[in-house]
């Protein structure tokens, strides 16, 4: 499977990272413009989602197939505490909203992306509370007892993380297609305008 993977895979890495640097430049460029808030907003939540994606794309295939079972196991825990650590509501929230208001988002793109956002905060809270024993004694604290620690990790379920992880996928995958949309919105011309008046303001 491991070639196979590496093959499938390789044109969904190029294209997460081509997408990753013009999100990159794009957030640079509006970091130093003061009047377009809500552009600055969607492109720093794009750039903090294609983070975590390309963090987990990193490890997927390790974690899937490589011949190392400790390798294996380690890549799954990185997976993990991706997962766990990953808060979108940390640049979101109620802001995305205001955001999406605020450029008069059409409300067909405005439900597509709240839908988005519950499939994640789903995942994640499922991650918390299945897996949060798991992240805090093998991977983000440690524990100290360390046969304990090493009993957890020979113990690991990697099906219930992957499956975890698919899940984020899902939502993840909806919300970067949406990407491109909020784009357009919040550079349009209206878009643009609505965010001058209010910087005046």
């Amino acid at each position: 499977m491991r070639p196979y993977l590496k093959i499938k895979e390789r044109k969904k890495r190029k294209i997460l990272e081509e997408t990753f640097e013009v999100i990159k430049k794009s957030s640079y460029k509006n970091r130093k413009k003061t009047n377009y808030n809500s552009c600055k907003i969607i492109f720093n939540i794009a750039l903090y989602f294609l983070i975590a994606e390309r963090d987990i794309q990193s490890v997927k295939i390790d974690a899937l197939t490589h011949p190392d079972p400790w390798k294996r196991n380690l890549c799954i825990r990185t997976i993990l505490l991706t997962l766990h650590e990953w808060v979108i509501d940390k640049v979101s929230g109620n802001t995305l909203k205001v955001t999406l208001d605020e450029i008069n988002a059409p409300e067909e793109l405005k439900e597509e992306t709240y839908i988005a956002l519950r499939k994640i905060r789903k995942a994640q809270k499922a991650a918390k509370r299945k897996l949060g024993f798991l992240r805090n004694s093998t991977i983000a604290h440690r524990d100290p007892d360390a046969l304990l620690q090493y009993r957890t990790i020979r113990n690991l379920d990697d099906l219930s993380v992957l499956k975890l992880a698919s899940e984020f996928y899902a939502g993840a995958d909806l919300f970067i297609d949406l990407v491109s949309k909020l784009i357009l919105e919040s550079s349009s011309l209206q878009g643009l305008f609505t965010q001058l008046l209010n910087s005046r303001k």
